[in-house]
């Protein structure tokens, strides 16, 4: 587009000095701290453009072996013509410092940072004044979120041109604070690109939720089966079930230990709840457009044998909870089907380390549509939805309040029920972690994220079903 990499990164320095004005428009004190690299050169545009502005800055920048690449250099000479000084790492930081800027280790960071690097991230971390994050925080790897080492947790990242899949997954939750986007100008360019991965919030709703036709009959929106609640799990099949119902569906039927009728009819009349046997399976299979299996379910014969039958159908299909661990014993591979896996799951399924899965979320998930096929839900902070046709999304919705009992079972009655509102298995996957996440969000204003039960979620579920009355709301 004829933009020199100079030019490019003066865009980010002045977008990056903007923003911290904006946000903190009284803290006249600044701690710049620079790497040797091209975020280091973002850092010494804004230490300029904050000493022209009259605040008082100290820039601290790590030295390398090797030279600075040349617009980084360019930035440095321009930051030392215009009276800046640049102080060793290990000066002694001054006294009082307002604010700091983080522009140590870029999007290109791929193991743990080097000693000098990770003594000034650990003491920004201590530091009391808050940390403003250049493109990523530094020690957070863009492309998959984990912090092999020492990581900035900043309170506000400004990142450029896309959005990188380690700010929204993985650890990125716990560093990243408030992000904020800044396309540098280069907004024509990006509307011609197709992403790798896809990020979906609560505004993506309405591009899989149109508003439901006045003639539309219960038959319209899916008729869904779902089988599990062994004895003494009675809980998640019927949060299973609420949640089917409330993301929508026309009819759910629930096949469950003989225990477990009166407690699902008494609390939720709305349910056809019948006592699992052979025929009742069959009967099911045959009426249900969709088939939700798993929660509950346990590992006992009366299980197995549920899921044996479930395997034969080719109706459009989910596997949670026991399911999976069935599947991680006697696997297979199949089109039509979606698996929910959360990471100690997943990490059975492909029999390695939980700690495996979490070091790279976007390749488990790759790995688990490769061995089982269909759609894959690796579920957690920044859940990923992939398919096996190479489609692959994250949901940056929820919060700390999700991790509770519960809160798979309600996610899966929410996906069955979307697949059976004439979505994809994979459309309705990502819709499903959207309403849910969203949700938990909306709970969360209301009540805070500790204390926050899987079924809270039923009385927020109905915007985010129903865009065009959330969009009527805002």
């Amino acid at each position: 587009m004829g933009i020199t990499l100079f030019e490019l990164m003066q865009r980010a320095g002045e977008a990056a000095f903007t923003r911290i004005r904006t946000l903190w428009p009284d803290k006249q004190r600044w701690l710049i701290l620079c790497g040797h690299g091209n975020n280091g050169g973002d850092g010494f545009i804004v230490a300029r453009l904050a000493k022209s502005a009259g605040l008082e800055v100290t820039l601290i920048a790590c030295e390398g072996s090797k030279s600075l690449p040349d617009e980084a250099n360019q930035a440095r000479e321009a930051w030392l013509n215009a009276g800046g000084e640049i102080h060793a790492p290990e000066t002694a930081w001054p006294e009082q410092t307002d604010l700091i800027v983080d522009a140590l280790l870029g999007t290109g960071l791929n193991r743990a940072p080097g000693e000098q690097y990770a003594q000034l991230i650990d003491k920004a971390n201590a530091a009391s004044a808050p940390v403003f994050a250049i493109d990523i925080p530094s020690g957070l790897v863009a492309a998959n979120g984990t912090t092999p080492g020492s990581v900035i947790n900043a309170a506000h990242t400004l990142t450029f041109i896309a959005l990188k899949p380690g700010l929204l997954t993985g650890k990125a939750r716990d560093v990243v604070g408030q992000l904020h986007f800044h396309a540098l100008s280069l907004d024509g360019w990006l509307t011609g690109q197709t992403a790798p991965v896809a990020r979906y919030d609560a505004s993506a709703l309405a591009r899989w939720l149109p508003p439901r036709k006045p003639t539309s009959h219960k038959g319209d929106h899916g008729k869904l089966v779902i089988i599990g609640g062994d004895h003494g799990t009675a809980g998640a099949i019927r949060m299973t079930g609420e949640a089917a119902l409330r993301a929508g569906a026309g009819l759910v039927r629930v096949l469950t230990h003989k225990d477990n009728l009166t407690a699902l009819l008494t609390a939720r009349p709305e349910l056809m709840v019948q006592e699992l046997s052979a025929q009742a399976i069959d009967e099911a299979l045959e009426w249900a457009d969709v088939i939700v299996i798993g929660p509950g379910l346990g590992q006992r014969n009366w299980g197995k044998e549920a899921l044996k039958k479930v395997k034969n159908s080719a109706k459009p299909m989910l596997w949670d909870a026991d399911a999976l661990n069935l599947l991680a014993i006697n696997g297979d591979k199949r089109q039509n089907r979606v698996i929910t896996p959360h990471p100690g799951e997943a990490a059975r399924l492909l029999n390695v380390k939980t700690s495996e899965i979490e070091s790279d979320r976007l390749l488990a998930a790759q790995n688990l549509v490769k061995r089982y096929g269909g759609v894959v839900v690796l579920k957690g902070a920044g859940t990923i939805i992939a398919s096996e046709t190479g489609e692959m999304a994250i949901a940056d919705v929820g919060n700390a309040g999700m991790a509770t009992g519960g809160m798979g079972d309600v996610l899966s009655g929410i996906i069955g029920s979307l697949s059976g509102q004439k979505l994809s298995l994979y459309d309705a996957a990502c819709a499903g972690c959207v309403a849910h996440g969203a949700a938990a969000q909306a709970v969360s204003q209301r009540l805070g994220t500790r204390g926050m039960l899987a079924t809270d979620l039923f009385s927020e579920l109905y915007l985010f079903v129903n865009p065009e009355i959330l969009n009527r709301k805002e």
